[in-house]
């Protein structure tokens, strides 16, 4: 509730939730927002720009067919489209949460939708092939600037427990209904306009999003700035991208190829060096404060090992809705609606009433456990399945187990972190989403195409023989997305404290600002 004026003799507002002493100076907060009226339109410019990102990495699959069709590329060609903006989110994220801390939130925050804007006008517009790859990865290169700085911004505005709660529910529905929103969304644009339109949208939300944030936001730039930590950022920044680009290459070669092979073990050495690093730098990219916390931890994972599942049943269903339901791409992407309604009341009741009795222990393995029963129900699925009777129920089961882990993960990040470390440990978390989500997307494709191709072994290729080919990867794809559910209802049960999480103070941040 905001305070209509301050009496004489009252303490001061930081512009944070803390207070300044009675008779002290009061500073100029350089924290992300005005005063406490402003936080919550502050949280729907932030919410804006991160909806932009993360919708961003699956409105393109819908529009693909139409742009291989204008541009002429080959089939072989066209996974480039959605891996060349994996490849440079994925592994610029951690740089640009650093850069975030050093530069300051805002004005990144700002600079990032600025060049997601201009990338996207470029992949609109783009004539050729070339140009729409190059496009896609300059979106992933400031869409790594954008998330980080968006989601710190959120951690440094809201600071009270009980507005952070309510803040962190509606984002974490956001960051886990962002596909399916582009699902529906690109296929209304595809269909009714143009697939351009999928890449002209973001002009829109970044506008919208700017000149909310130029009114809204402060400049937060640290007084005393550490130097970046470039040996760091060169090794992880590396990792991460022969992690992500072996698991894409494994889409079209086999394990065994080189490759392969050969991208994920030097992604794991460069990782293991920069781990190695960071424990001796003077100014490490990710200091160790932010990973060693327990719940941090847990929270890294559980969003790594969610993100692998998510991603894979949108892809997944998405195929069976369309192909073996002859659904249109409209109403494939309405039929994930249902879902993210109930991952957004799950995320908001979660962060506000459970999590602040309970804590995270019981809450974040129990939404894994009830993702992994969706997903094995979804492995019903055949010809002849209904909406209503046998897609829709899953749906509304994954969506609330979603909405459980999602917010809760967030919030549990990013909880504690001081002002000096909020754009990294942010970073940390969408990191995390996506290299699992890249990971999941790529193991999942591969076991699902070796799964049809045993099917088809010693069969005629007949439309019924392949349509049930169809069928049988999509359930392998399910089992294993179940799996990995499954060992996250095992890591987070192990990992989380028990109880519920103490009130976090800022005295961390104010010592960093001052």
């Amino acid at each position: 509730m905001a305070r209509h004026s301050r009496q004489p003799g009252e303490p001061a507002e930081d512009g944070q939730g803390g207070r300044v002493a009675t008779g002290a100076a009061p500073r100029a907060a350089p924290g992300p927002e005005r005063g406490p009226s402003h936080r919550w339109w502050v949280l729907g410019v932030i919410g804006l720009a991160q909806l932009m990102v993360v919708l961003d990495a699956t409105i393109v699959n819908i529009a693909l067919p139409s742009a291989q069709q204008d541009l002429g590329f080959s089939d072989g060609n066209r996974q480039w489209i959605v891996t060349a903006y994996a490849l440079a989110f994925g592994s610029l994220l951690l740089l640009g949460g650093r850069i975030a801390d050093l530069v300051g939130r805002r004005v990144v925050f700002l600079t990032g939708l600025v060049g997601f804007a201009v990338a996207s006008a470029i992949g609109g517009a783009a004539p050729s092939f070339e140009i729409l790859v190059l496009a896609r990865a300059l979106q992933g290169m400031f869409g790594a600037l954008l998330a980080p700085a968006a989601l710190s911004l959120l951690t440094t505005t809201f600071t009270v427990p009980k507005e952070r709660a309510k803040a962190f529910g509606i984002y974490g529905a956001i960051a886990g209904a962002g596909g399916a929103v582009g699902l529906l969304l690109g296929g209304v644009l595809t269909e009714y306009l143009d697939w351009r339109w999928c890449l002209y949208v973001n002009l829109l939300f970044a506008l919208v999003a700017f000149v909310g944030g130029v009114r809204l936001l402060t400049a937060g730039a640290p007084a005393d700035r550490p130097k970046l930590d470039i040996p760091g950022t060169v090794l992880v920044s590396a990792g991460l991208f022969c992690i992500v680009f072996g698991f894409s290459k494994a889409e079209m070669h086999p394990w065994s190829s080189v490759q392969t092979w050969g991208f994920l073990l030097a992604g794991a050495v460069l990782l293991a060096a920069f781990a190695w690093w960071q424990t001796r730098a003077e100014h490490p990219l990710l200091p160790m404060r932010v990973v060693l916390d327990r719940d941090r931890g847990a929270s890294f994972l559980a969003m790594f090992i969610s993100g692998g599942g998510m991603f894979g049943v949108f892809l997944f269903l998405t195929y069976y809705l369309q192909k073996s339901l002859s659904y249109s791409p409209v109403s494939t992407g309405l039929a994930f609606l249902p879902m993210v309604a109930v991952m957004i009341v799950t995320s908001v009741t979660t962060t506000n009433a459970l999590v602040p009795r309970y804590g995270a222990k019981p809450i974040v393995p129990l939404g894994m456990g009830i993702s992994a029963a969706a997903m094995m129900w979804l492995t019903t699925l055949n010809l002849g399945s209904s909406y209503l009777a046998h897609v829709l129920p899953p749906l509304l089961c994954l969506g609330l187990g979603l909405g459980m882990i999602f917010a809760t993960a967030m919030n549990l990040a990013t909880a504690g972190v001081g002002a000096r470390d909020a754009g990294v440990a942010s970073a940390m978390v969408n990191t995390s989403q996506q290299v699992g989500g890249s990971i999941g997307t790529a193991l999942l494709n591969t076991l699902a195409t070796s799964a049809a191709t045993d099917y088809l072994v010693g069969r005629r290729p007949t439309p019924d023989a392949v349509a049930q080919a169809q069928l049988e990867s999509y359930s392998t794809a399910y089992w294993w997305s179940a799996g990995f559910f499954a060992l996250g209802l095992l890591v987070t049960v192990i990992l989380y404290r028990r109880g519920a999480p103490s009130p976090h103070l800022v005295e961390e941040a104010e010592a960093a600002r001052a």
